[in-house]
């Protein structure tokens, strides 16, 4: 297995506010499964299906309509806002959904979708080939679309053998690192709530311990990841040298950097990353299964899927989708990141905010 694992520019804050298993082998995309046009009751081509996503979907030109070529659906993209609200949004519209496909949920909000009776089931056939820890939900009702670490990174150069970088999560709280770090507030930022779940991971009843430590050692929360990274960090002129973002922010930060730079200034620690999975899933309600059941068989096509990493720095579920080499050569992915259980996530996330609220900003 090689080891595989966001910037300065603007630009990527939208690849990026996205909400985060094993490498991806190099492929040609000929063991894809065809996508079929004339599933279901209905004729798929000639209609158009609707995906309803997140402000963060984002792809290459002529991406969606390689899938048009291939079945005839026309694709219409309806964004409504973060993750949050998009999940919110369909459970308002349940039974009478806005579109056909929701691609975003992620694992710390499906639960709720889940309970929510959002989708259907549908089991794409390319789902052989999708790593079995990223299929969290045995009914398929949803389908893992992408991944990526929600991980603690750090500016290089603001350490050296006097005080070298941290290694973990322990060491945020040890004086010697004092007023460096910045996190989100996982009230208002998907980043924000994975860095809480991994300390609660890490720490279980434990966590507000932690969390009054970091607290005492001078901890900048802000609204968002764009606050923190771009104004609290070092990358984005900030003096704080330590910052909660991503593992594919090295990478990003070598691809935009303006003069160009051969390694990333930035790096991570990898013992703090916390894995979000996104899936996407047919709305009960639909009336259009057959142009949806495509589209989701399209999303895990080699077409789609190697066109993830570039445009919204995550990486694609399909083990055999071929990575650009930045995110071979600078993002490092652990075999074990902190993870929780989605209907834990879902049932404690209100008591766990309200009681961080209570610690770190009063």
């Amino acid at each position: 297995m090689r080891s595989l694992n966001q910037t300065t520019t603007p630009a990527v804050l939208l690849l990026l506010t996205v909400l985060l298993v094993g490498a991806c082998a190099a492929g040609d995309g000929s063991s894809t499964v065809p996508i079929s046009a004339t599933t279901g009751p209905e004729p798929a081509s000639g209609r158009t299906v609707t995906l309803v996503t997140h402000d963060s979907f984002w792809v290459s030109e002529g991406t969606l309509e390689a899938f048009t070529t291939e079945t005839g659906v026309e694709v219409e993209i309806q964004r409504l806002g973060d993750t949050g609200q998009l999940v919110a949004s369909a459970i308002l519209t349940s039974g009478d959904p806005l579109g056909d496909v929701l691609y975003g949920v992620d694992n710390t909000f499906l639960q709720r979708a889940l309970d929510a009776d959002l989708f259907i089931p549908y089991e794409s056939p390319a789902l052989a080939g999708v790593a079995a820890p990223l299929i969290l939900d045995p009914g398929h009702r949803v389908t893992p679309i992408d991944f990526g670490d929600v991980c603690v990174n750090y500016w290089i150069d603001a350490f050296d053998d006097d005080l070298p970088a941290p290694s973990g999560l322990a060491d945020l709280v040890d004086p010697a690192y004092s007023g460096m770090l910045a996190v989100q507030n996982p009230e208002t930022s998907s980043p924000g709530m994975a860095f809480l779940l991994a300390t609660i991971a890490e720490y279980g009843e434990g966590w507000e311990e932690y969390w009054s430590a970091l607290r005492r050692n001078d901890v900048s929360v802000t609204t968002g990841w764009e606050d923190a990274y771009y104004g609290e960090f070092i990358a984005g002129g900030g003096d704080r040298p330590i910052v909660v973002s991503y593992a594919s922010s090295p990478p990003a930060e070598v691809i935009y950097a303006d003069p160009p730079v051969d390694s990333p200034p930035t790096a991570v620690l990898t013992d703090t990353c916390f894995r979000q999975v996104e899936f996407a899933g047919i709305l009960a309600g639909s009336d259009n299964n057959a142009a949806a059941e495509a589209l989701l068989d399209f999303l895990l096509s080699a077409t789609f899927q190697e066109d993830i990493p570039l445009n919204m720095f995550v990486f694609p579920a399909l083990e055999a989708a071929t990575l650009p080499d930045e995110f071979i050569d600078f993002v490092e992915l652990v075999d074990d990141p902190h993870a929780l259980d989605p209907a834990v996530i879902e049932a404690n996330r209100n008591d766990w905010t309200e009681r961080w609220t209570s610690l770190v900003l009063r």
